[in-house]
This record gives structure tokens, sequence and C-alpha cells, in this order.
């Protein structure tokens, strides 16, 4: 008769499963509560303890670890040599093992928990029973995941010796251990206080295959921290399935919003930086004010609002040729005409980092690490450097544009005003052509830049970038600073009598 243990932590499913092994003719060994779930369902069940004649102790955290038990699972089924070796101390093999360990993440996550709860958490048992039956795969199936139950018996019922369909399931135990260690390695580096630990394990679970990468030469799937997890946690209604770029571009919507709180801002977004952006009343309000600093460049762009979208928003934003909108909620009128764009990808929720996330880039050969830049961004360390001070309306305008700027790509240079993008100049190689391709930009779509605020991402290295400023009609500059030609740059602005502000920090975005 061949034989199944099962030890799980998460008893979705197990009901079933251990009814359908029966059905088969499998004995059941359990151990501890899952031992005691079968038994209130009234299915036959033994016990660990009988197969090995040691009992389970130390409050639990010893009941597998025991030659009954690995002597069972890694014995080679075509060794002779093996399967005397077991049957001369008493052992019979074990052909299947059902082990989900203990939540470990899940408790670490909680707020306020204590590490000796965490640490209670580690699971010592169940990786062990897990390697040792996915290494012998060629005659023990392992099952990690409940939602292979249903595969698992309906192979077994078929009574065929798939070895490769073991083999996946190996593939997934050894995924499932490195993940989970990872986590557990992550915690107490955490613990120590370690940003950056000698050894990092990314641990990552594919939530979709995508159609293809940045192009359609390229294969590509999405991958995340954990099930529901940042984007993976929006709600999608309707349009198409998310692609590569949709998803960079998405992330790139969320780091324009972001440093402006719970009032109503906008992003529309194009190959991952910002074409439009701008706060409002309310979602319409700020949409189109968005719309208005490059409504060209906005064709086929992603947009993301910090508020609700009515009825309102929604009929302004289906005008226009959009590959994804994203908000918090949607009224039922605004889904209903948003769902008539039958391409269009409606995303429905929020997309947070966790906290303490790092941001990772890869590199030939290795991994960038870094942390993740403030969310928050505001004026309290601000330094005014000209003769002139930035009026209260100049004051609001920089503080909008130093929030904006953050979120192009360098270098970079926003022009603002009344709330509201009017030029942008992003990713371009020198800051005198970034400041052209704003003022550019803005002249392009109608905008008056006399009066306007000027936000730039690093500092300027010389003067030339100032004096384009003013001859757009800028009367305030929010930068950085720490230019060895600092003197010659704030000399320019007293000249032109521009406020400038200098922040003291930098915010590159490569």
């Amino acid at each position: 008769m061949p034989r199944a243990l099962l030890s799980v932590s998460d008893k979705s499913g197990l009901l079933e499963f251990a009814r359908a092994l029966h059905g088969l003719g499998w004995e059941l060994l359990s151990t501890g509560g899952t031992a005691r779930a079968l038994r209130d369902a009234e299915i036959p069940v033994r016990d660990v303890s009988d197969v090995t004649n040691f009992p389970e102790m130390l409050d639990g955290r010893v009941k597998t670890l025991h030659p009954a038990v690995h002597g069972g699972l890694l014995a080679r089924r075509d060794l002779p040599e093996h399967m005397e070796a077991i049957a001369a101390q008493g052992i019979a093999p074990i052909d299947l093992v059902a082990v989900n360990l203990y939540p470990f993440r899940q408790t670490a996550a909680r707020t306020g928990v204590a590490p000796a709860d965490v640490i209670e958490q580690i699971d010592i048992g169940g990786p062990g029973m897990l390697r040792s039956a996915a290494k012998n795969f060629a005659a023990v199936t392992t099952v990690v995941d409940p939602a292979d139950y249903p595969q698992v018996v309906a192979v077994l019922g078929e009574g065929t010796d798939d070895e490769e369909f073991r083999r996946r399931l190996a593939g997934k135990v050894f995924e499932h251990t490195a993940a989970y260690d990872a986590a557990i390695a992550a915690w107490f580096a955490g613990q120590r206080g370690d940003r950056f630990p000698e050894r990092v394990t990314i641990a990552l679970e594919r939530a979709q295959s995508l159609r293809y990468g940045e192009n359609p030469g390229q294969a590509a799937a999405f991958y995340v921290e954990r099930p529901r997890a940042g984007l993976a946690g929006l709600v999608q209604h309707g349009g198409k399935e998310l692609s590569f770029n949709n998803l960079l571009d998405l992330e790139g919507a969320l780091l324009a919003t972001e440093p402006f709180g719970d009032g109503a801002c906008c992003a529309i977004v194009k190959h991952t930086t910002p074409c439009g952006l701008a706060t409002g009343r309310d979602a319409l309000d700020a949409y189109r004010k968005a719309l208005a600093c490059d409504p060209v460049s906005a064709f086929g762009s992603v947009i993301s609002f910090t508020v609700g979208v009515d009825d309102a928003a929604a009929e302004a934003v289906s005008s226009l040729f959009v590959e994804c909108v994203m908000a918090p909620s949607f009224s039922a009128a605004a889904l209903e005409i948003l769902g008539r764009k039958k391409n269009l990808r409606v995303l429905e929720g929020t997309a947070r980092w966790e906290r303490g996330a790092m941001d990772f880039k890869r590199v030939r050969g290795g991994m960038l690490a870094q942390e993740r830049p403030p969310a928050a961004i505001d004026d309290a360390s601000w330094t005014v450097v000209t003769k002139r001070q930035p009026t209260s309306e100049e004051q609001r305008d920089l503080l909008f544009a130093w929030r904006a700027v953050a979120s192009v790509k360098s270098n970079a240079i926003v022009l603002a005003r009344d709330g509201a993008t009017i030029g942008i100049g992003a990713g371009q190689m020198s800051r005198v052509d970034a400041a052209f391709m704003a003022v550019h930009k803005a002249a392009t779509a109608g905008h008056h830049t006399a009066g306007s605020a000027l936000g730039s991402d690093a500092f300027f290295p010389f003067r030339d970038g100032v004096d384009h400023a003013a001859d757009a009609g800028v009367r305030a500059i929010v930068q950085p600073g720490g230019s060895v030609r600092d003197a010659d740059v704030i000399a320019a602005a007293d000249e032109h009598d521009i406020a400038m502000v200098f922040t003291g920090t930098r915010l590159f975005r490569h």
C-alpha cells in the first residue's frame, strides 16, 4: 500500500485531497493539527509518532526529524542496497509528501509582532521533508502548493508513472524553500538594521506571462514579491492584458503622483516619464490641467489619479486614446463610460511600496541596490540664495515644480504654474538642452512661460540654463545647488531678478 505524509499549515483543500488519496488506497500519515483535522473529518490517518516510535516533543518542534521519515523518503527504489538498508531498520517507503510551511512571512509582516513569535514560525521539519522528497522525485511525489492537489489526484488515479510530472513538482519545492529561506534571511538582516547585507536573495513569484517585453522579439513575464503585491494588487476592469511597457508606465505614473499626498492629482505618462502633471479641485480639473501641458504626447499614454474618477472625468478621458487609466476608485457610471473603449485597461486600487523596500536595477553581472527615494517632498529645508525672496504664489509653484521634477527622467527641467506643468524637458544630455526643451514644449502647447516657476532635478553647472530661463520669463527657480559655479548661477539669477532656492537634495532619475 503506498503511503502519503500530510503535514500542512495551510489546510485549504486538505480534506478533499486526503479523501481522494484514501479512496485510491493510500495509507495516510500525519502530525499535529493536520492529523486532528483529518480525524475530525473521519478520514483514516496514522500518527507519524507511531511510525517513528518517538513522541512529538518540544512543543511540536521535533516531529518528523527521524530516520523512519527521511529514510522512507530518501531511499532509492532502484538500488537494492537502499531498500535492504531501510528494511533492516523496519522502515517503509513514503511515496508522497504534502507539506506547506509555517506562515513566517505573514507573521513577520504583522505590526507589533514580537521577534520571538516570528522565530517560532521558522519551519525546520517541513523544509527538511520537502527537500528529502524532492531530491528523490524519481520515486516520491512532492506537493507544496494546495492548487496542485487536483492534478496530483488525477495523475495518481491514472496509475501511470509520470516522472516528468514529479520533476516539475520537485522544482516547485526548491523554488518554495528558497523563497522561504530568503524571507527569513531578510528578516534577520532587518533585525540587525543592515540595509545592505553581505548576501541578498530576491524571491519573486510569477504573476503572469506577458505577450512580449519592450519589443515583440523579447519574451517576458511579470514577477511579484508576494501575491497581489503592488501593481499586481490592482483590479483590472476590461481591456487587454497588461503589457511589459504598460507596467513600466504604471510605475512611472505612480512615482509622479506619489509626492502630492491625498489631494486631487493627475499624471499623464509616456515612456515612464510625465508629459503632463497637475493638481486640481477634483479628478476632472486635474486631468484637464495635466493634458494641457502636452496634449500631443498624451496620445497612447497611461494616466494615474490620486482620487476617485467620476463620470465627468471618465467622459473627458474617454475622448483621448489611452492605454491605461488607474485610480483608487471609479464610480459605476465611470466604469460604464470607460468600458466602451474595448482595449482600455481600467485599473482600480492603490499600489504602495512595502515599508523598507529596496530599489534594484539590473546591470551586467549583478544588481545595483539603493533605498527608495522618499515619497514625501516638502520645502522645509530650502534656502533662498538670491536677493529676491519668492512670493507666496511663487513658493507654491516652486514646491509643485520640485515634486514634479522628481519623476522626470534626467536631465530634467519642469516649468510650472498654478499647480500644473506647462513644459517638461526630459532625458536631455545637457541641462541647457532640457531647459530649451521645456520652453519649446510650453510654447508648442500655447502656454505663456512668463511668470512661471522652474524646477531642475540637479544643479545648474553653468549660468546659461538660468539665462535661457530668464529669456522665457521664468520668475523663480528651485534647484539642489552644489555646483562649483553656484556663485555664477546665483549672480545670473540676481541679474534677471529671479528668485532662486536651493534644496540641498538632488532628484536624479536615470
